[in-house]
């Protein structure tokens, strides 16, 4: 049995139709399980069995873990992130799951500028001693993430950002998915670290210059100081402070190590990743 942590969420929702496109069953764990069964296509609800779970509570995860094999963890950024999926691990591990797929980040060092990739480590290491089988994904940007800003694109026509003409990676959560179904169903894959990545790197000019012509209508980049993006954020987007300042530091981290595509989802999956473009034109009517 696979259990997934996170089930609601892009990654895991996107692991869910992974291992049923593969008619693989899964325990898909959530706090609110009937929300999350009721979001199911007719194919993938009859090979998932969703489950309540909450990582503040250490019984409804050993409830939760009981007769699993493999976990998919993955969790939100967020303060308590590392406490969390500390505590996940350590019941899993506790509860007999034999390997854990851990949705990291690229730069999970111990002296990361970036403070949630610091978090990542840790719990890294905390996974590599637990004695389970440990498989490590390192994605980079969220594709879906840019669905964010839709909303400014359609209304103003405008991105915002500190990183100048800095190229970014980005990935498709679908490929994530896939990667990681298979590093559930593959042994020879388990056991791993993989960073993943679409099929090129883009700056904000050049990214805005593809909604451009994806859109049919012009799109502008604004280039801000970073205390400027940082009240931006939190003014007009609605971010609290420590999600703003997460955005200031993967932005100032992009700057200072210059990112290039990786060939991990050629290699696992056999085909090119799916590329920024196509996202967008899938997703052309939220940005109009």
């Amino acid at each position: 049995m696979i259990a997934i942590m996170g089930a609601s969420g892009a990654t895991g929702g996107a692991l869910l139709q992974s291992l049923a496109a593969l008619e693989v069953p899964s325990r898909a764990l959530s706090r609110d399980p009937h929300r999350l069964a009721a979001g199911l296509t007719v194919r993938t609800r009859s090979l998932v069995d969703p489950v309540a779970a909450d990582a503040n509570d250490p019984d409804s995860l050993r409830t939760a873990f009981k007769g699993v094999q493999q976990l998919f963890l993955v969790m939100t950024n967020g303060p308590q992130q590392v406490e969390h999926e500390l505590r996940a691990i350590d019941v899993a591990v506790h509860s007999g799951v034999e390997h854990i797929v851990k949705i990291s980040a690229p730069a999970a060092e111990p002296d990361s500028p970036v403070a949630f990739s610091r978090g990542h480590h840790r719990i890294e290491q905390h996974l590599r001693a637990s004695g389970v089988t440990a498989t490590i994904l390192r994605p980079y940007a969220f594709m879906q993430r840019l669905l964010l800003l839709a909303p400014g694109i359609a209304g103003a026509g405008f991105v915002h950002g500190t990183l100048g003409e800095t190229r970014c990676n980005y990935v498709d959560c679908r490929d994530i998915g896939e990667v990681a179904a298979a590093a559930l169903t593959r042994p020879g894959i388990a056991g791993g670290t993989y960073h993943l990545t679409g099929d090129r790197a883009y700056s904000h000019p050049e990214l805005v210059e593809l909604m451009g012509t994806v859109l049919g209508r012009p799109v502008r980049y604004v280039d801000l100081e970073p205390a400027e993006l940082h009240a931006h954020l939190v003014r007009f987007a609605g971010m609290p402070d420590w999600l703003a300042n997460h955005v200031l530091e993967i932005q100032r981290l992009a700057t200072d190590r210059p990112e290039t595509p990786d060939d991990t989802v050629v290699r696992l999956l056999g085909r090119p990743p799916r590329t920024l473009e196509a996202f967008l034109r899938e997703h052309r009517e939220q940005f109009n």
